[in-house]
C-alpha cells in the first residue's frame, strides 16, 4: 500500500520510549496555533512511499532500538491514513517491534479501530482544557480527543498525554487543574508530559508564506515548565485520590 510521507527520522529519542524510527506522515485536518510542522498539513504533499519500502528502512536501524525502542508514526496526523498506518504497524508487529501512534485523536472510524489493534502505545495531544479554547486554537471540539481517549481506555492501550505549555494561554494553575480532572478517571494514562512552547518553527511559516498564529506568544521557559510538571503531578494525584479508583 502507498502512503504520503513527509519525512523519516532514523533515530529519534523524544517520541516514545527508547530509540525509535519516527515516520512523519503527510496531512492534518487541524490548524493548531502552536503547530511546529505546518509543512505537513497538505494531504497531497510529501512523498509517496510503500509500507514495505519504509519497513525496509526501519529494519536497518533496528540494532539501535535496544530493549525499549521501536517505531513511531507521527505527522501531520497519522489517522488520516489509517489503512497505510495499519499495514506498516502489521509489518512491525510481525518482527516484534514496539509500535507508537502519535496523534491528536481528532478522528474515529472502523479503520482507525483496526489500527489500534496493532498499537502498543499512544502519544495523545490534549491541546486545551475547554471546548471553547479547543475550537479557537485547534479547530475541533474537545469531545473528539476525549472520545478517542475513552476508546483507548476501553481497549487497555497505554497512553502518554502531551500538552504544550504556552505562556499566557496554557501556563495557568486553572488549566493544570482542569487537565488533572479530565485525565484522573483514565487508568490507561501512564504519563503526562508538559512541553515548553518554542518558536523555532516560525521559519517554516515564513517559508510557506503563511502567518504563525502563535507568534504573539513568548517562548516558554523550560525551567518553569519543569516546575509546572511537578505541580501537575501533585494535582493529578489528588484528583485520582478523590475518585478512589487508583
Amino acid at each position: 500500500m502507498i502512503g504520503r510521507i513527509h519525512s523519516i527520522q532514523s533515530l529519534g529519542t523524544v517520541d516514545g520510549p527508547g530509540v525509535r524510527t519516527v515516520v512523519f506522515m503527510q496531512g492534518c485536518p487541524l490548524r493548531c496555533g502552536c503547530c511546529h510542522n505546518p509543512d505537513t498539513w497538505d494531504p497531497q504533499g510529501g512523498e509517496e512511499m510503500s509500507a514495505a519500502d519504509i519497513f525496509a528502512k526501519i529494519k536497518r536501524f533496528r540494532p539501535y532500538f535496544g530493549p525499549e525502542g521501536g517505531v513511531t508514526l507521527s505527522g501531520g496526523e497519522p489517522l488520516l491514513q489509517p489503512e497505510f498506518a495499519a499495514e506498516l504497524f502489521s509489518l512491525c508487529k510481525a518482527e516484534g517491534l514496539h509500535t507508537v501512534l502519535d496523534t491528536s485523536g481528532c478522528l474515529w472510524n472502523g479503520k482507525i479501530e483496526s489500527l489500534l489493534s496493532l498499537t502498543d502505545l499512544v502519544l495523545l495531544d490534549i491541546k486545551q482544557t475547554t471546548n471553547e479554547a479547543y475550537r479557537a486554537y485547534a479547530g475541533c471540539s474537545m469531545e473528539s480527543p476525549l472520545f478517542f481517549l475513552r476508546q483507548l481506555e476501553a481497549r487497555g492501550i497505554p497512553v502518554w498525554v502531551r500538552q504544550v505549555i504556552v505562556p499566557g494561554l496554557t501556563d495557568t494553575a486553572e488549566n493544570l487543574e482542569r487537565l488533572g480532572i479530565l485525565l484522573a478517571p483514565f487508568r490507561c494514562v501512564q504519563k503526562v508530559e508538559l512541553l515548553p512552547f518554542h518558536k523555532v518553527c516560525a521559519v517554516k511559516y515564513e517559508k510557506l508564506g503563511i502567518p504563525f498564529p502563535f507568534d504573539c506568544y513568548p517562548a516558554a521557559d523550560p525551567a518553569k515548565t519543569a516546575d509546572m510538571q511537578a505541580e501537575f503531578a501533585q494535582k493529578l494525584a489528588r484528583a485520582r485520590a478523590e475518585l478512589e479508583i487508583f
